[in-house]
């Protein structure tokens, strides 16, 4: 058999591809190297986006930042319309109105939108655009919207900006949150300037922020860290209701359903003392029984004061505030979390057929004290279940009972006798409700 033999050519070729590959190599690695050079100094050109907080102990620095943020401020406090600008933007747009009107309601079309724009100055032109013309266009058949819709538009988002500037002056952290003391900090200052609390004795005036500022905490706050986002506070109706308070003709119907109004905070504060038998100004597992109509389970009341913040066994004002404002908005996914914790006596996530008999079992021993003949565990079961529609059909998340829309409902059958009377006999009491008011249109 013969041997081929390579050819010396062939092994001249082969050579000179690897010195060619090596060469490439080089230049590409060579030119990759270079362009790593030229990014770095590409990346110095771009302006420098973070900066580390101050230290406590770097109060220069501290004091500049304070300063800076005033100024910055005080700036974009001067950007927003006036009294007399917005007094001037009705005037102007009463004057460019597109006829005919729709009753009393006058209209105004985008031509006109746009000359109103023109002549009301660099403060408006962010709100005469297109865009908001748009959000604002509805059936007209002309192609208008309304200038009274138009108007209420500028002033809600001026007093967005206004209120956004004046919680950003007590942000101390300057992070865009509040804690508890900013927010107090901001409501004892604002308490003058709302009329309808003008009767608040000053020796009042602790407990009445303690009230206030409690309930954007519990409905703000869910993870109790301390601090609320700015932005969750404008975006949540309780400012709104805060400043509701500047009306000085504010209906008493209005004044009770408002949390934050004197007549509110007076009776929360009220409800506490009277709990406070000894006089001590915390609140005893045995007083707390008495709240509300004192058919709460000791079940019920020991899970109380095994999960929430107590000293000594008893319960001070704030820790008392959070319940009220559990069981007083049980519709609500906050207050429906607070309560959920509760009943989650083996802190799985869950509650199971356990955990609801665990709570049932003493809503039954009551029925027997007051001579009621007790309700099958197992029906009521049976109802919780077919009311949550939990996904598992055996568990029940905390989820699963704020979907359901029942978890008021569900709640309320498990922590408090009256409550539960009143689920059981809920259709004789629309029956009985019915006839009286048959019996009031006769007469």
């Amino acid at each position: 058999m013969a041997l081929r033999v390579k050819p010396c050519c062939e092994k001249k070729n082969e050579q000179e591809l690897k010195e060619e590959e090596m060469d490439l190599f080089t230049k590409y690695y060579s030119e990759w190297k270079g362009g790593r050079k030229n990014t770095n100094e590409f990346y110095k050109t771009i302006p420098r986006f973070y900066y580390r907080l101050p230290a406590e102990d770097e109060v220069l620095l501290q004091k500049l930042r304070e300063e800076s943020r005033a100024v910055f401020l005080q700036r974009k406090s001067r950007e927003l319309l006036d009294n007399e600008e917005l007094q001037n933007l009705w005037f102007l747009l009463d004057k460019h109105q597109t006829p005919p009107m729709i009753g009393e309601e006058a209209m105004i079309n985008y031509e006109n939108f746009l000359k109103v724009g023109e002549k009301a100055g660099p403060k408006c032109k962010q709100f005469f655009t297109a865009k908001v013309f748009a959000k604002l266009l509805h059936t007209d058949s002309y192609g208008r919207i309304s200038i009274m819709q138009f108007f209420n538009y500028v002033m809600r988002k001026v007093w967005l900006h206004q209120t956004r500037i004046g919680l950003s002056l007590y942000d101390v952290a300057g992070q865009g949150y509040l804690r508890e003391s900013d927010l107090e900090n901001y409501i004892l200052e604002l308490i003058p300037t709302l009329p309808q609390l003008d009767g608040l004795e000053k020796s009042f005036y602790s407990f009445y922020v303690c009230t206030a500022v409690r309930k954007f905490f519990f409905f703000l706050d869910p993870l109790r860290t301390g601090k609320i986002k700015i932005q969750d506070i404008l975006a949540c109706s309780f400012l709104d209701d805060l400043l509701e308070l500047r009306d000085e003709e504010l209906s008493k119907e209005s004044q009770e359903t408002n949390w934050f109004s004197a007549p509110s905070a007076l009776r929360v504060y009220g409800q506490y003392l009277n709990l406070d038998k000894d006089h001590n100004g915390m609140l005893s597992k045995e007083e707390l029984s008495r709240y509300g109509t004192a058919t709460m389970t000791n079940v019920f009341l020991d899970r109380v004061f095994q999960e929430c913040l107590t000293y000594d066994g008893e319960m001070d004002y704030k820790t008392y505030l959070d319940f009220v404002l559990a069981l007083e908005n049980r519709k609500e996914p906050a207050a429906l979390q607070y309560i959920f914790k509760l009943l989650d006596i083996e802190n799985k996530g869950y509650l199971n057929v356990f955990s609801l008999n665990y709570f049932f079992r003493a809503i039954q021993e009551l029925m027997k004290i007051h001579g009621q003949d007790p309700v099958s565990f197992q029906d009521v079961k049976d109802e919780i279940f077919d009311m949550v529609k939990p996904k598992d059909p055996l568990k029940i998340s905390l989820q699963d009972l704020i979907n359901s829309n029942q978890g008021d409902t569900v709640t309320t059958i498990l922590i408090d006798l009256n409550g539960f009377w009143t689920y059981e006999n809920r259709e004789a009491l629309v029956a009985n409700d019915n006839e009286n008011s048959t019996d009031l249109d006769e007469t």
